[in-house]
């Protein structure tokens, strides 16, 4: 047995926290609303990369508010 295997019994965990799940949630809220409000398909696609990205922009603009 080499040093190699001795190392690969081991189990690493990684844990992110709540704030992955806050996310998805945030997510897929937004996510439904988007798609309810879509009149075509197109904008439901648009819909979908709103959904991806709105997070960043509200803590963008909480932070040029705070002046941060």
């Amino acid at each position: 047995m080499s040093c190699g295997d001795e190392h690969s019994s081991r189990k690493i965990s990684r844990s992110d926290g709540a704030a992955g799940g806050i996310y998805f949630f945030a997510f897929l809220g937004s996510f439904i609303y988007y798609i309810q409000h879509a009149g075509t398909f197109w904008m439901g696609v648009w819909g979908f990369c709103k959904a991806i990205a709105w997070p960043a922009i509200l803590i963008y603009k909480l932070f040029e508010h705070l002046k941060l």
